[in-house]
């Protein structure tokens, strides 16, 4: 299998997991400006949507999404102690989670790599406003 990603991007979460749980891969990194692999492929020819992790099976077929391609992973591996089996409500709350920072969480450090807000910014403003919204939701589960 091949994950496409990008430095500093989340698809390190994806990389992370395939580290974890020991399988085989090959990396090949995107510019996500250019849409360019470091081959010099078109990305969009991969996965229409632009973006990063994709993940290309041995088989051809193309994943994408990072809580889908981190389930499906896990599912082939068996590593029930990163993600419990079906009907376990312990997967579930895997799941919860996974979707909570998927959704919530990601979506508000996107201006962190905004090359025109400034370091000052990001280091007075945004950083921590953001630390306090993710303590204050962890303390409501």
């Amino acid at each position: 299998m091949k994950l496409y990603y990008s430095k500093g991007a989340c698809s390190l979460a994806v990389r992370i997991v395939i580290n974890e749980i020991g399988m085989d891969a090959v990396y090949e990194s995107v510019d996500l400006k250019s849409k360019k692999t470091e081959s010099g492929r078109d990305f969009k020819a991969i996965n229409a949507k632009g973006s990063v992790p994709t993940l290309e099976l041995d088989n051809g077929k193309i994943l994408t999404e990072n809580a889908v391609i981190q389930q499906y992973l896990a599912d082939e591996a068996k590593v029930y102690e990163l993600l419990p089996e079906v009907g376990d409500l312990k997967r579930y709350r895997v799941l919860e989670w996974l979707n909570y920072i998927t959704t919530e969480l990601h979506k508000g450090f996107g201006a962190l790599f905004n090359p025109t807000m400034s370091q000052d910014l990001k280091d007075e403003l945004f950083i921590p406003m953001r630390c306090l919204v993710i303590m204050a939701n962890l303390d409501q589960h």
